[in-house]
C-alpha cells in the first residue's frame, strides 16, 4: 500500500491553463495516461486560485485568454511561486508575445497546435531543470 501512495506522490503535478475547454479536457486525459496529474483551469482567475490551494511541478499556460492574458498570469505565478517552471502555449503568429513570456520568466514556449509528445517532453525537461 505504501508503494502505491509513493507512486501517486511521485507523479508530476501539472497546472494546465487554457480557455478552450475541449482542448484542456483532451490534454488532461492524455497527460493522466502518461503519469501526469493535471489540474485544469479555464482562465487566469481559476489558475491563480488553483495555485493558492496546491503546489504544482509545472504550469502550461495559454497566451491568449478572455479574462487575463497569459503574460499577466505568468507575472502573478512568478510572484507566487518563482521556482515553478511555466511553459507558454501560443497560437500562430504570436512568437513575439511568447518571447516576452521568456523575458518574464517562462521556461519556454510551444506553438499551438503542438504534438502531445513534444508537450510531454517539454514538461519533463522543465521539471528536471527546475528540481
Amino acid at each position: 500500500m505504501s508503494e502505491q501512495k509513493e507512486d501517486k506522490d511521485s507523479r508530476l503535478k501539472l497546472l494546465l491553463v487554457d480557455d478552450e475547454e475541449g482542448f484542456v479536457t483532451v490534454i488532461a486525459n492524455r497527460m493522466s495516461r502518461r503519469g501526469i496529474d493535471t489540474t485544469k483551469a479555464l482562465n487566469g482567475t481559476e489558475a491563480i486560485q488553483a495555485l493558492r490551494k496546491q503546489d504544482f511541478d509545472v504550469a502550461v499556460l495559454d497566451l491568449k485568454m478572455e479574462d487575463m492574458d497569459g503574460i499577466e498570469v505568468l507575472k502573478i505565478f512568478k510572484k507566487m511561486v518563482p521556482e515553478m517552471p511555466v511553459i507558454m502555449l501560443t497560437g500562430h503568429g504570436s512568437a513575439r508575445a511568447a518571447r516576452e513570456g521568456i523575458e518574464q520568466g517562462a521556461f519556454d514556449y510551444l506553438s499551438k497546435p503542438c504534438e502531445l509528445q513534444e508537450l510531454v517532453e517539454k514538461i519533463r525537461e522543465a521539471v528536471s531543470k527546475g528540481r
